[in-house]
């Protein structure tokens, strides 16, 4: 947003005068009237030609001043209190409960810091630290915190138009595509008049759902994945019959290794059968994500990682399964869906897991109509003062049920077992707890449910006492833990019973004749040499995102002791020694440009 001069509509003290804002508000209370001259005249210096700044030093005066805007029906943007009053905040939010609270604390790194307690119980949203070290810093942080209102509540231009009947199966797929590559799109029902006007505008039968128009005036109906990613722009088709490193699945895991092997010259190809992000691209916040003290977006970070990975110059696949793995001579062949085939000396297996099922069959025929597996970041806005139920008690479960507590009249945790702590992190359990429109039931399963078109009902049973109970729902999430993607991989590579691939120490422990050479496998090395895992679909991980991303990088180093080991064998005609493909082509960079120095891996 653009500096601008201190313009009318700021204000300190007193009541609005004449007519309310015709801006978005931010409002700005600090019991310091000097302070609260300062922060008003230098917001509305920053953010003045998009937001009408107002503040109070009187906690009465600052009720007032609110209550006036809600009767008027102005929007607040953002509600910047400071940060030793928690209740005045939350009366506040009770007359604006759609504006971003931001807390103003000072530099207490003590669990008894006011913004701890109010960001763990959700009271707060972002806080801003004093004294700042210089102007930039926290107004980078205003300039974030409002765009994400904006991004919200304002109208934005619809890339893509989607036109289907509301309990369209295929809906949620599409949606969740357009969500995590940050696509602004819109969704029409059939059987509204916009809808079928949209139809009738582009001369299509109503009978030809689901529908997605795009801005440019391309028509697709029912789109494969395929048709989706093409008219997105990005890449489906693989044009590299060999590199270095292949790398199946685009989620942490793989695209941090992506970054890692790309920036240090390894020729990489990565291979994803949908869009980029894998389960950490559907959480819709990540709290513990080390460098974002206020959370982040898991489609955002994964979005980021992504575009970083090709930026240093991987080449990017998306909607094209890996059907096949095979051992060939020097090399590994990867196979495509598409008939295709990638020869790789390395292959890094980061797949991921798939939800498991629920298993009860009149739920599994409206998935996509009120019943999904994850998160299902698109569906949000769906479920708009609707009774909402999630399954599972995990990190996921956790956090899906805060960001639905932000749109669904009620949500409704179910848990098969007794302690939540055993699965799910202290700060979403603290979080739940405090929400006041999130109830957890403990000892909970769901058997059954069901609806015309869309989800209607689930009958829940306690397993304690054996009582069964139907309940309205408008929506089901359902994450009670994953099965890894490991079908596609062949039968030399070890696996444990539940398909979980087997890496490093374990094969020698565990299935010692799966190991055939005479060095000892590499951590994450699988029972086939050549080819690693890493992320959920490796016995033994973490299940956390930092932790994929941590064998992401670390995997990137067992691969070039893989590949030297390799060339340390490998003698060309006339007995040079054969130098890595890595070191020839920097070598002939080299000599097209000047030399500069890059920081190691870490």
């Amino acid at each position: 947003m653009p500096d601008s001069a201190p313009r009318a509509h700021a204000h300190a003290g007193g009541s609005p005068a004449g007519p309310p804002p015709a801006l978005p508000v931010v409002f700005v209370f600090d019991e310091d009237a000097g302070s609260l001259e300062v922060l008003i005249a230098d917001i509305s210096r920053r953010f003045g030609n998009d937001f009408a700044v107002l503040g109070e030093s009187s906690g009465d005066a600052a009720l007032a001043v609110l209550r006036e805007l809600a009767a008027s029906c102005s929007p607040v943007a953002l509600l910047l209190f400071d940060g030793r009053d928690g209740v005045l905040l939350a009366r506040a939010h009770e007359l604006h409960p759609e504006a971003r609270r931001v807390l103003l604390v000072d530099r207490d790194y003590t669990s008894h810091s006011p913004a701890v307690r109010a960001m763990t119980l959700g009271e707060a949203d972002f806080h801003i630290t004093r004294p700042w070290a210089d102007d930039e810093m926290m107004y980078r942080a205003m300039s974030e915190y409002l765009s994400s209102w904006t991004r919200e509540h304002e109208p934005s231009f619809e890339l893509f138009r989607i036109v289907a009947p509301s309990a369209d199966s295929r809906v949620p797929e599409i949606r969740d595509v357009m969500t995590r590559l940050h696509l602004p799109y819109g969704f029409y029902p059939l059987e509204s008049e916009d809808g079928r006007r949209l139809l009738d505008e582009a001369g299509l039968e109503r009978d030809a759902v689901p529908m997605v128009l795009g801005h440019d005036g391309h028509v697709m109906v029912d789109p494969s994945m395929a048709e989706l990613a093409t008219a997105f722009g990005v890449s489906i088709k693989n044009e590299v019959e060999s590199c270095d490193l292949a790398i199946v699945g685009a989620g942490p895991a793989g695209l941090t290794a992506a970054v890692y092997a790309a920036s240090e010259g390894v020729e990489t190809v990565v291979l994803e059968q949908s869009v980029s992000g894998g389960q950490a691209g559907t959480s819709p916040l990540i709290r513990n994500y080390p460098g974002f003290p206020h959370g982040v977006e898991g489609g955002l970070l994964m979005e980021r990682t992504c575009e970083q990975a090709w930026l240093m110059g991987a080449k990017i696949v998306f909607a094209q399964q890996v059907t096949g793995l095979e051992e060939g001579s020097g090399r590994h062949v990867v196979r495509l869906a598409d008939g295709s085939r990638l020869r790789a000396r390395s292959v890094i297996v980061a797949t991921g897991m798939q939800w498991r099922r629920l298993g009860v069959p009149r739920l599994e025929e409206l998935i996509g109509a009120g019943v999904y597996y994850g998160a299902a970041a698109g569906e949000t806005r769906a479920m708009q003062d609707q009774d909402v139920f999630v399954v599972g008690a995990g990190n996921s479960a956790g956090q899906a049920c805060l960001h639905l507590a932000g749109h669904a009249r009620r949500v409704t945790l179910l848990a098969r077992g007794e302690d939540l702590g055993r699965s799910m992190s202290r700060y979403l359990i603290d979080g739940l707890r405090a929400a006041p429109n999130v109830e957890i039931r403990r000892r909970t399963e769901v058997i059954d449910g069901g609806g015309a078109e869309v989800l209607e009902e689930l009958t829940l049973r306690d397993r304690a006492r054996g009582a069964t109970e139907a309940v309205a729902a408008g929506g089901l999430f359902i994450m009670i833990g994953g099965e890894p993607h490991s079908q596609w991989l062949p039968r030399s590579i070890a696996r444990d019973a539940k398909g979980y691939v087997l890496t490093g120490s374990e094969l020698q422990s565990e299935q010692p004749h799966e190991w055939r050479l005479g060095r000892e496998p590499l951590t994450l090395e699988t029972s086939l040499p050549g080819v690693f895992a890493a992320g959920d679909v490796r016995r033994g991980a973490m299940g956390r995102v930092a932790a994929a991303v941590g064998e992401g990088a670390t995997v990137v180093r067992l691969v070039h002791e893989h590949l030297q080991r390799g060339q340390e064998t490998s003698r060309p005609p006339g007995g040079r020694d054969a130098l890595p493909a890595v070191r020839r082509r920097k070598r002939a960079r080299a000599g097209r440009r000047p030399r500069r120095r890059t920081a190691p891996t870490r």
